[in-house]
């Protein structure tokens, strides 16, 4: 029951996340991208930039500053390697973005938070 009611959360929460970033000027490209290597939470362009966005979403906003780590950036870097000739035609630059969300609290978005 209650991981049914994180994956809803979770949902909840990426879909907050690119309304987010469709008021930044963003263009949602894709949605729970899913590669051998792991799951891209969102797939965004504005311009000549590509990001793959990490969505976390926590209960408190005080728990958001452990959200994210080195060992999920880097998973989601590998799936973002693995499908990027798929949104990138050439020349684009491609970043590792992250979007912490939590109730009443503004949306803080980390961005190119992967630097290998």
């Amino acid at each position: 029951m209650k991981r049914q009611r994180a994956e809803r959360q979770g949902r909840a929460g990426e879909g907050r996340a690119a309304l987010w970033m469709q008021l930044q000027g963003w263009r949602v490209l894709d949605r729970r991208r899913r590669t051998p290597l792991g799951e891209i939470d969102l797939v965004c362009r504005r311009g000549n930039v590509i990001a793959f966005v990490e969505v976390k979403w926590r209960a408190r906003a005080a728990e958001l500053d452990h959200a994210i780590d080195e060992f999920r950036l880097a998973r989601v870097a590998a799936a973002a390697e693995a499908v990027a000739h798929e949104y990138a035609n050439g020349g684009e630059d491609l970043r590792i973005d992250v979007i912490l969300l939590a109730p009443g609290a503004i949306p803080r978005h980390i961005v190119n938070a992967w630097q290998p």
